[in-house]
């Protein structure tokens, strides 16, 4: 079986699907693996490392994807249009498709997955079960993520982050809020902590308090009643009423009044993120305050947030928007990304070191989006069709 590994065309995109330590590993499963030249380049992963893995190493593209059966990537392939490349069309017809496809926002990509025949995995829809940890990409590129948002703030922020005191004077802490005390959230928090910044956060599901109370910063509760529903099945934050909100905000403006840096982290799957901080609320900061929006991509915790921008209101508040955070650490990113896809793969092959894809698995259900020509998916088919089923 021959397992492609490509560079990953899409923009602000650094990662690579495989490192030479896993793909050591395929090849210790007997799959013969090819890699594009410079593939992981951008990652700090060089040609020579992949082959001494026993990787081959492909010329371009075309070639490193002909005749492939199973496809690893970072991101969902590029399909033709806007002169973009046709990554799909490369892929043999029956090959198996694994990575973060984002099918929720990206549908039109899922039926074009069905219609070149392929069996598509969306690892982003591992479900958050003890069994899958190993698997879940959304985890440990949100952890990441978490840490460099704080990194990025530190750098332009004007002021030291932890209490400093000389003989000249004494330097006060930094305050920091957390917004969204998810993976990526509770990693600011720490890293925040780490640097010596006084941290707050804040959170709608009524676990976080305990897991944000545990890292040493003080957590602020908008409505405990209202936080014990605020949790979906899957461990995710659910979308909130306007009532909720609302009073949110007004809690949120007290804090403002006191803080220096804010970490905007919260996402809803498959929807639009849902707005943290309105302009006024940016307005009521102090000049010098730094916003970084995690979220940018979704549409954004912040109002005003520019993706892949850094931009400054009038008031001199900058709001950081950067695109594709975790790939702005490339080499970790791509070593914990690997990690998971190998993982995930150990669902595919058995003992026999055998492809068998076993539909009845609740991991391979989650993420299997097409197969046999058909979206097969119960996330996004009709209620008829899932009933049917």
């Amino acid at each position: 079986m021959k397992v492609a590994v490509v560079k990953e065309r899409r923009a602000h995109e650094q990662r690579v699907a495989a490192t030479p330590d896993t793909v050591k590993h395929m090849v210790g499963m007997g799959l013969d693996v090819a890699v594009e030249a410079g593939a992981g380049a951008a990652a700090g992963f060089s040609d020579a490392a992949y082959a001494a893995a026993g990787a081959t190493l492909a010329a371009d593209e075309a070639a490193t994807l002909a005749g492939a059966d199973l496809v690893l990537k970072v991101q969902r392939p590029l399909l033709p249009g806007a002169g973009a490349d046709d990554e799909i069309g490369l892929v043999k017809r029956g090959a198996i498709l694994v990575g973060m496809l984002a099918p929720m926002q990206n549908r039109d990509d899922v039926e074009a997955y069905a219609k070149a025949g392929l069996s598509a995995f969306a690892l982003e829809l591992v479900p958050r079960i003890t069994r899958a940890q190993a698997m879940d990409v959304l985890s440990s590129q949100a952890n990441l993520a978490g840490y460099k948002a704080v990194v990025d703030a530190a750098a332009e922020f004007g002021r030291a982050f932890p209490m400093m005191m000389t003989a000249a004077g004494t330097i006060k802490a930094a305050r920091v809020l957390v917004m969204g005390a998810g993976v990526a959230g509770l990693q600011a928090i720490a890293t925040a902590r780490r640097l010596g910044a006084i941290v707050s956060a804040t959170d709608v599901r009524a676990a976080a308090k305990e897991q944000v109370e545990s890292l040493g910063a003080t957590f602020i509760t908008v409505d405990d009643e209202a936080a014990k529903s605020a949790e979906t099945a899957g461990g995710y934050a659910r979308e909130m009423g306007e009532d909720y909100q609302r009073r949110q905000r007004q809690k949120i403006a007290e804090a403002l009044k006191r803080t220096d840096i804010v970490i905007c982290t919260a996402l809803i799957p498959g929807r639009k993120a849902p707005v943290l901080l309105t302009a006024d609320m940016v307005a009521a900061l102090a000049p010098g305050s730094v916003i970084v929006d995690l979220a940018v991509e979704a549409g954004g915790n912040v109002e005003g947030s520019e993706p892949g921008a850094v931009t400054s209101t009038a008031n001199g508040v900058k709001i950081i928007g950067y695109l594709n955070v975790p790939s702005r650490i490339a080499v970790d990113a791509s070593q914990l990304y690997a990690r998971n896809v190998q993982a995930f793969l150990a669902l595919l092959f058995d003992q026999d070191k055998q492809l068998r894809i076993d539909r009845n698995d609740e991991i391979v259900k989650a993420t299997l989006l097409t197969a046999d020509g058909a979206v097969v998916n119960p996330a996004l088919l009709p209620p008829a069709a899932v009933a049917a089923s």
